[in-house]
């Protein structure tokens, strides 16, 4: 494998994404960041400042599965 194609496949700068409304909640809210926890931690405040839900570890687990690269 070339270098070039090696460094096309490690992208450290790549963006995640997890969409709400794939995560089963009427909201078309997505929450970015540069790593899974920061996102967890946006998505977090969103669901309980704007749905007033109580965040559990299912809750966390579900979403972590849900993030993609964006």
């Amino acid at each position: 494998m070339s270098s070039e194609r090696r460094a096309a496949c490690w992208r450290p700068d790549v963006m995640k994404v997890l969409r709400f409304n794939e995560a089963g909640l009427d909201c078309n809210f997505e929450v970015h960041g540069m790593t899974v926890e920061e996102v967890l931690k946006k998505a977090t405040d969103h669901a309980r400042k704007g749905h007033n839900l109580e965040v559990t570890e299912d809750s966390l687990e579900t979403w972590r599965s849900l993030i993609q690269e964006d």
